[in-house]
């Protein structure tokens, strides 16, 4: 890969694992919140969240709702759904998000490569997201907060990822034209395809290498880009 100037990372999945702590944090709901949830297994109570969660966040991502709909409602359909009216949702919300932040860890080899990577080239991250929690996650992990030249969280520019205004806006903060920018992301929609369409150079970072569309240049491990770059 020729010519990169300078070096975007995805934060959730991509540097930190924010599956992983999805999933904990719900455990520890679970345990918590275990005389509503009853003879509820866990599984259920996942799968459901899951689902309204994914929904809810592609209408924020349209503008649809509001991130304080977003919040409540994520945790207000799972108890209506499971027939647990009893349930408090909103603290339910609360203990969720505090747990959340208990169970974050860096993605396998996302240190070490990112900071290989910042040895050699300015680097910035781009993230959709809530402001605060973004920002807590730069403030826990500060040995990535300090190499940053750019902090692009969608929340703050007012456009969630694809839109090309926010790939508009994190081109200018790097001070760099566009063909001469690499991203790093793990979503197709919002890193890949967003990235392309604003001219930036992308891999994507999926795992399992099964359906890649063509011509798409994927890792399978972060310490793959190593060897790119």
């Amino acid at each position: 890969m020729k010519d990169i100037q300078f070096v975007y990372f995805d934060i959730d999945d991509t540097l930190l694992d924010h599956k992983t702590a999805q999933e904990h944090a719900l455990v520890d709901v679970y345990n918590r919140f275990q005389d509503q949830f009853g003879d509820i297994d866990l599984s259920t109570v996942q799968q459901i969240y899951h689902t309204h969660n994914v929904a809810l966040w592609k209408q924020y991502a349209l503008g649809e709702i509001d991130r304080p709909f977003l919040q409540e409602q994520r945790f207000l359909r799972l108890v209506q759904e499971l027939d647990i009216h009893s349930a408090p949702h909103q603290e339910i919300g609360s203990y969720y998000m505090k747990q959340y932040a208990e169970h974050w860890t860096y993605c396998e080899g996302a240190y070490e490569t990112f900071t290989h990577i910042a040895d050699q080239y300015p680097v910035g991250v781009l993230t959709n997201g809530f402001t605060e929690v973004q920002h807590a996650k730069l403030a826990r992990f500060n040995e990535l907060r300090d190499r940053l030249a750019a902090t692009v969280i969608s929340e703050e520019v007012g456009y969630m990822k694809p839109h090309p205004e926010l790939f508009k806006h994190a081109s200018a903060k790097a001070e760099t034209a566009p063909q001469h920018i690499l991203y790093i992301g793990d979503s197709y929609t919002s890193d890949i395809e967003g990235g392309l369409n604003a001219g930036w150079n992308v891999i994507w970072y999926k795992p399992q290498a099964t359906n890649i569309p063509n011509g798409v240049d994927h890792i399978t491990t972060l310490s793959e880009l190593k060897d790119r770059l």
